[in-house]
């Protein structure tokens, strides 16, 4: 005969029973949020990616795994009406990502849901102000950026060199797009200076220069024809299939590319007197607004404007001091004599990356590399017709899913041996940005991280990052070169200093011309007081601020916020502080905005 069971066991069995249900629902609503967000996720992450073919190849070296077809990709040339598209996109997609939960969602996945929706209410804020933007800067516009991403483009099978041959025949659509825009811009009163505008039209002839293609000279032809030879050296296409693909190239670039940026030249011509004489945002309606939305973006700090400037003034101020202090101790600073016969190791550049990458060892952690991968970097020399419009050195980003190839481009026309070749290779290699991107990104694979986190644009954190690094690397070449000659810490401090100063100074002068309106001869009486004495010199910096808004920022602000977390973890860990947790700790979780990464050493 069965015991019945009493009605205590019945209420203890039902509670049982209840909690059982309740722990599996939990359980599942969890790993059901994690498995719904990591999908929305990847969708955007996708989504992202396949608008802009050069863009996905650089960013994937194996787009199976997605199920992304590349040939089927398009350059995405401007159309009316897409500005307000792009908006109503981002606000469809913060309404998505509200409707998750991310306390039900792991750890890892939290952190990305606070990036993914802090990042996209700040490109909301941004977007908001159109014809802003401008894809034609002089200093970093499409113009001359393509030409060197065109000329990175890997190639590893005979898909990528038609895709690449495609690429090349969608560019004259492209550029039309951008034409259109700039037009656009003219009709809102936001269309750029005479000045700007004659900058990029010499570029578009100088870069796209026909006589030099005609020649076989042209720096698309001999790096086409360079990763075309390791192909047939691989046996991955014949000899006479590569010639043919050689006279494509070449047909391409002188009866499509080049014609296309004679087009942008000439349209670009017939806008002239369309803008303004060259000046900042503050100067236009809504300019302010937007250049304080687009300074957060751009930075990723989320101190007020006034917290900014005393930022700066406060550092400005700071480092005046000890460079005054320290020629006071070593007067033969104030000679330029001094700097002049200081002579640096005689080293390569090769040379030079490797006593980086040996000297840091003590001061930031070990790159987590699974297995037995590791990061090499080639040195390359950037091209005499693009030397007067690109950076002094720049790092090529390597695909995110395979950092063993990484390439720094030096431009000798800015950059000379010794020591300024020295810091500048600490900020694009090691400790800089080769060193941080390679980290995150391996740390990222390790702890199966979604490589959204990748893509979103973080500005300030990297090049925060590459101005901290190329800072402290003073110390290092102080080591380097002091056995041999004591007065270099003197010297390396002073030269140390001077880059703060003006790099401050460059900083302040942005938000005045941008954010206060500052007129060109109110910047040059800041100037001539700080002791500039070149008019052209004066003219060339206010014109490169106008143009290039928030770039001193990105870099000297992002640098200013790191010290500011600096500080913040010294105070908190006290004794266990130490500069390689701290590293670990940013490294770990960036690229993020400052704000977000305060919020974690709470």
């Amino acid at each position: 005969m069965k015991k019945k069971l009493s009605p205590r066991q019945w209420i203890g069995a039902v509670l049982l029973l209840l909690l059982f249900i309740l722990l599996t629902l939990f359980i599942y609503g969890c790993f059901h949020e994690d498995a719904r967000f990591e999908k929305f996720i990847n969708r955007f992450f996708v989504s992202e990616l396949t608008s802009n073919p050069v863009t996905l190849h650089y960013t994937l070296s194996d787009t199976s795994k997605y199920k992304i077809d590349e040939s089927t990709l398009t350059l995405p040339a401007y159309h009316s009406g897409q500005l307000t598209e792009e908006l109503e996109h981002i606000d469809e997609t913060i309404k998505s990502l509200k409707k998750f939960h991310p306390e039900r969602m792991s750890a890892d996945n939290q952190y990305t849901y606070v990036l993914l929706a802090t990042y996209l209410t700040a490109a909301k804020e941004c977007s908001s102000y159109l014809y802003f933007d401008e894809p034609l800067s002089p200093a970093s516009g499409v113009q001359s950026e393509l030409p060197i991403l065109l000329a990175e483009y890997r190639m590893s099978s005979i898909n990528d060199i038609a895709n690449y041959l495609s690429i090349l025949s969608q560019i004259p659509d492209y550029l039309e797009g951008i034409i259109l825009y700039e037009k656009e811009k003219a009709e809102h009163g936001l269309f750029m200076s005479d000045t700007a505008v004659d900058k990029v039209i010499e570029q578009c002839m100088t870069i796209m220069d026909l006589q030099e293609l005609k020649s076989g000279e042209h720096f698309l032809e001999i790096t086409f024809d360079e990763r075309i030879e390791k192909l047939v050296e691989q046996g991955l296409i014949a000899e006479n299939e590569a010639q043919m693909r050689r006279l494509e190239n070449e047909r391409l670039l002188t009866t499509v590319v080049a014609p296309a940026y004679d087009n942008l030249a000439d349209e670009l011509t017939l806008l002239k007197g369309s803008g303004h004489d060259a000046q900042g945002l503050a100067n236009y309606e809504n300019g302010q607004k937007y250049y304080q939305a687009y300074l957060r973006l751009t930075t990723g700090s989320y101190h007020s404007i006034d917290e900014i400037k005393q930022m700066l003034s406060l550092d400005f101020e700071k480092n005046y001091t000890r460079l005054l202090t320290l020629i006071k101790e070593y007067p033969a600073l104030g000679s330029t004599a001094v700097y002049e016969e200081n002579t640096f190791p005689a080293l390569t550049a090769e040379t030079m990356l490797i006593e980086l990458r040996g000297m840091m060892k003590e001061d930031y952690p070990d790159i987590p590399f699974s297995g037995n991968e590791t990061a090499s970097c080639i040195i390359k020399y950037v091209d005499d017709s693009l030397a007067p419009y690109t950076a002094p050195a720049f790092y090529m980003t390597p695909p995110i899913d395979n950092s063993s190839e990484n390439i720094i481009y030096i431009n000798n026309l800015e950059t000379t041996d010794g020591l300024p070749l020295f810091t500048t290779l600490a900020h694009e290699g090691y400790p800089g940005h080769l060193y941080q991107t390679v980290y995150s990104q391996q740390h990222m694979q390790d702890k199966n991280i979604s490589k959204l986190r990748s893509i979103l644009y973080y500005g300030g954190y990297v090049e925060g990052w590459a101005m901290y690094t190329e800072l402290n690397s003073y110390d290092y070449a102080i080591r380097l070169a002091g056995h041999t000659q004591p007065e270099t810490e003197y010297i390396y401090m002073a030269d140390k200093l001077n880059r703060q100063i003006q790099l401050c100074l460059y900083s302040l002068l942005d938000i005045i011309i941008h954010n206060e309106g500052a007129s060109y001869e109110r910047v040059c009486q800041i100037l001539k007081a700080m002791g500039f004495t070149d008019e052209n010199g004066m003219r060339a910096v206010y014109e490169y601020i106008v143009e290039e808004p928030c770039n001193y920022l990105k870099y000297y602000l992002g640098y200013l916020e790191i010290m500011e977390l600096k500080e913040k973890a010294e105070k908190l860990w006290g004794t266990s502080f130490t500069p390689k947790r701290f590293h670990t700790f940013i490294l770990n979780n960036g690229p993020a905005d400052y704000r977000t990464l305060g919020r974690l050493l709470n």
